[in-house]
């Protein structure tokens, strides 16, 4: 092996003479030369910086990637797709597999069924929700976590080198001043070190030099930190804006989504329900109807008047009768104060009979305890049997 052996062993003096220096700078027996005011604040600003965007670009890659398995082996995949040049493929979101689960699950229970055809149009919406996802996922990822990476990988490493090398030239120039010292005190006793001190100078000269001249860089990259931040200013900007825009877009799937369930279950549960109680007298399950709310939630709000005008022109609650089978009994989950006298008030944990009749509002049923009868919400209600 090629090497200089004198280097090696001036390299080595120069580590010892460092260690040495620090070691007693922090004993307190050796001086230090001071760094200005401006290059402190400017070191200060530079490491506060990199904190708090090391925790940030830390805490966003947990909200996009939650999973911290999930993380590392997606930190690993994107890693070995970068050392081979190629696209990192993108990945399915959880919202598009359970959507998938839930399509693959109605071919089982059967799509013309009210339960598999729910499932297909709830699972449909799900994949729409995963693709807003995942899109949101790979906007943020370009437009917010790699310029942050980019700063923690790049250019603060090349700040910390340069901050390492003045402090090396620090050491240095503290150095030669104390043997400068050593010289001028020996000289006062001996005038043969009269060389010795000349030395010593233009070795303090020099080593002052590189100083000044490391420190002027040093200064140059830290203040470089202001146009970071103005940086990431701008890609926090396109992350809201990315953010909003997925909510957005999740706001309207949902809407839409609710929308095609209310048109598709004024149909399906009324018919559900009256088939279900004329076939047989004792349910062996809880009815849809009665997964709206569950015990211990807090009280829904109020279910709008039925708007229905077959009900509101025909519906009279004083001439309603129970049919001959299909009366149901229900649990009341919370209490409910009737707003007019077509309704019953309601107890939580009271036991009445529910039953259903043409051209109610699916919102509604007919209830009754003793002699009293009305229309009640069935958010408010558990079906029993």
């Amino acid at each position: 092996m090629d090497f200089n052996v004198k280097k090696l062993a001036s390299d080595a003096g120069v580590f010892f003479t460092r260690a040495v220096q620090y070691t007693e700078e922090k004993l307190g027996q050796a001086e230090k030369t001071e760094l200005d005011a401006h290059l402190e604040n400017l070191i200060a600003r530079a490491d506060c910086t990199k904190n708090w965007t090391e925790k940030i670009f830390r805490q966003t890659e947990v909200l996009l990637q939650p999973n911290p398995s999930k993380n590392l082996g997606a930190r690993i995949e994107e890693f070995f797709y970068e050392k081979l040049d190629r696209k990192i493929p993108s990945r399915t979101t959880n919202a598009e597999l359970l959507g998938q689960y839930m399509q693959d699950a109605a071919k089982e229970f059967g799509p013309g069924t009210p339960y598999g055809s729910t499932l297909i149009t709830v699972g449909e919406f799900q994949k729409r929700l995963g693709g807003a996802e995942r899109e949101f996922l790979h906007t943020s990822a370009i437009n917010f976590l790699t310029p942050l990476r980019n700063f923690l990988e790049g250019d603060w490493k090349t700040i910390s080198k340069e901050r390492r090398l003045l402090e090396n030239r620090r050491l240095d120039l503290d150095v030669c001043k104390a043997r400068l010292k050593k010289a001028k005190s020996a000289e006062a006793k001996a005038a043969l070190w009269s060389e010795e001190v000349d030395k010593a100078e233009h070795e303090l000269r020099v080593a002052q030099t590189e100083f000044d001249r490391q420190a002027e860089v040093t200064r140059l990259l830290l203040e470089g930190i202001s146009s970071t931040h103005v940086n990431h200013l701008r890609c926090l900007h396109e992350f809201v804006e990315a953010q909003a825009a997925y909510y957005i877009q999740c706001h309207k799937h949902m809407q839409d989504l609710q929308k095609e369930l209310s048109s598709a279950n004024g149909d399906t549960f009324p018919n559900a329900f009256a088939v279900n109680a004329s076939t047989s007298g004792v349910s062996t399950g809880p009815s849809p109807l009665s997964t709206a709310t569950l015990p211990g939630a807090s009280s829904p709000s109020r279910p709008p008047n039925p708007s229905n005008a077959l009900e509101s022109s025909t519906l009279k609650i004083e001439e309603v009768k129970p049919p001959a089978t299909g009366t149901r009994k229900a649990k009341v989950l919370y209490d409910y104060d009737a707003a007019d006298t077509s309704e019953l008030s309601l107890l939580s944990d009271e036991l009445i009979t529910v039953y259903t009749v043409p051209g109610m509002d699916p919102d509604w049923l007919i209830g009754e305890r003793g002699n009293q009868k009305g229309k009640v919400p069935v958010t408010y209600l558990e079906l029993l049997s």
